[in-house]
């Protein structure tokens, strides 16, 4: 491919693109604004290219606006999860067809970068802060290389990081622009998770000085102090979680975040992640079942008496997202109303139910794969709604009826009411929140549109 020159007369046009899933929808999609939060990679790479070169740069999150189909570009990047795979690797092939350069980076692809490079002029495997400002340099020069992977223990100091640049998006399309992270990966290796396959379970932490500086910066320009961690795990380095939490203090904010239930055997750090200002954690409950916690490899959440440790956050005021997988080995048909029970009767103020997913790469997707156990390589049905493989103790079309059924229950208008009340929390956000999930409960079905062999069908209820 023929580079052209790149300088103060004409600038190299970098465009960076998140695309759409089959639950993403620019027009008439399942998700609304009201649970929608402004995402953060394209953002933290748009930060990443030197201001030093001559880029211009634009940002399109497909799940909010259409892409042009006059799109002019040098280089097109694109950030890719599983789900997402199959309309990431049709839009490479109608760029590259106008000879637009395309790279792909994110999950999917570090997951399977020879999968990923069939479709792209180059792959960004792992983390970006290292590999991405030199791809862009070689770009200009001429010179990209088929892919890119960061050093192992590369590491920038806070003075040189770069914050987000969150105002590249226009902040009416989400609930918030307020996304944050200090950490990346989790110490823990659960067999579904795409972590520890990904990136390994050492934590990548940023600067507790950087993360204060970023939130403060953020606060001093929009006036705004809720905020989000989307860290996979705050407190997975206990250490680490203590000095953030102790120097967010001063700070003032309300935040909310993610957890192991492990917390539960660390009274002191509750209750300082309350000082520090959590109003809300989302916790990977898992499972009702002890068999079926040993298969995710969560063993450790057998330790914790979830209906107490809900009740521990509640009284210092930390709202609960309670997320439960169905389809693990050990699950049977009554699995469903048991969760909804517990969840209710907890009263965990947002109950979550996906389906287990194998992503590959992980051990889950290994083991299933060799027990043939796999129904679909369809990436765009990897969603965590979507059942693609056969579970063990029941057929398909169960597990997907009961997801559904245990959705639709625990967002009745009498199960709300009855998780609220138990929660005590009668706060009109809690409100807000438990409707947007009423909505996602009663129109998720209506994105089912596998086709899959007879035997295994699954059917739909209306």
């Amino acid at each position: 491919m023929d580079y052209p020159s790149y300088g103060p007369q004409r600038k190299m046009k970098l465009v960076l693109i998140s695309p759409k899933g089959p639950l993403y929808r620019s027009r008439g999609g399942i998700f609304k604004r009201s649970l929608r939060y402004q995402p953060l990679t394209l953002t933290t790479l748009a930060a990443l290219v030197p201001k030093s070169l001559p880029v211009e740069i634009s940002l399109i999150d497909e799940s909010i606006c259409d892409i042009p189909e006059n799109l002019e570009a040098d280089l097109v990047g694109m950030t890719v999860i599983t789900g997402t795979a199959p309309r990431a690797y049709e839009l490479a092939a109608g760029f590259r067809a106008k000879g637009i350069s395309v790279v792909l980076g994110g999950p999917h692809v570090t997951l399977l970068p020879q999968e990923a490079a069939l479709h792209a002029d180059c792959v960004c495997v792992g983390y970006a802060e290292q590999s991405w400002p030199r791809l862009i340099n070689d770009f200009l020069n001429g010179e990209m290389r088929a892919e890119y992977r960061q050093e192992e223990g590369f590491h920038l100091d806070a003075a040189e990081l770069p914050f987000p640049e969150r105002d590249r998006f226009d902040g009416k399309h989400f609930l918030t622009q307020a996304v944050f992270e200090a950490t990346r990966a989790c110490a823990h290796n659960c067999e579904f998770c795409v972590a520890p396959s990904a990136w390994g379970r050492k934590q990548f932490q940023h600067p507790v000085e950087w993360v204060v500086n970023d939130i403060r910066q953020f606060v001093a320009r929009t006036g705004k102090r809720k905020i989000i961690f989307v860290d996979l795990n705050l407190v997975s380095d206990i250490g680490y979680a203590k000095a953030l939490f102790t120097a967010l203090i001063p700070l003032k904010i309300q935040w909310f975040g993610l957890s192991t239930v492990l917390i539960a055997h660390n009274h002191e750090l509750m209750e300082l992640m309350a000082k520090s200002g959590c109003k809300g954690l989302l916790l990977g409950l898992e499972t009702v079942s002890d068999g079926s916690l040993k298969d995710a490899g969560k063993k450790f959440n057998g330790s914790v008496d979830y209906k107490a440790l809900i009740g521990d956050l509640h009284r210092l005021g930390i709202s609960i997202q309670g997320c439960f997988v169905f389809g693990l080995d050990h699950d049977t048909t009554d699995v469903f109303d048991r969760t909804v029970e517990l969840a209710i009767d907890a009263g965990i103020d947002l109950p979550r139910f996906s389906v287990l997913t194998p992503f590959p790469g992980t051990p889950l997707y290994r083991r299933l794969e060799e027990e043939n156990r796999i129904l679909t390589k369809d990436w765009s049905l990897y969603d965590a709604q979507h059942v693609v493989f056969q579970p063990k103790l029941m057929s398909v079309r169960e597990l997907e009826l009961g997801h559904e059924r245990a959705w639709k229950k625990v967002y009745r208008y009498g199960s709300i009411a009855r998780r609220l009340w138990n929660a005590k929390n009668f706060k009109p956000l809690a409100l807000t929140a438990n409707l947007g999930y009423r909505f996602y409960a009663h129109h998720l079905h209506q994105f089912y549109t596998c086709d899959w062999p007879i035997e295994h069908a699954p059917v739909r209820s209306n």
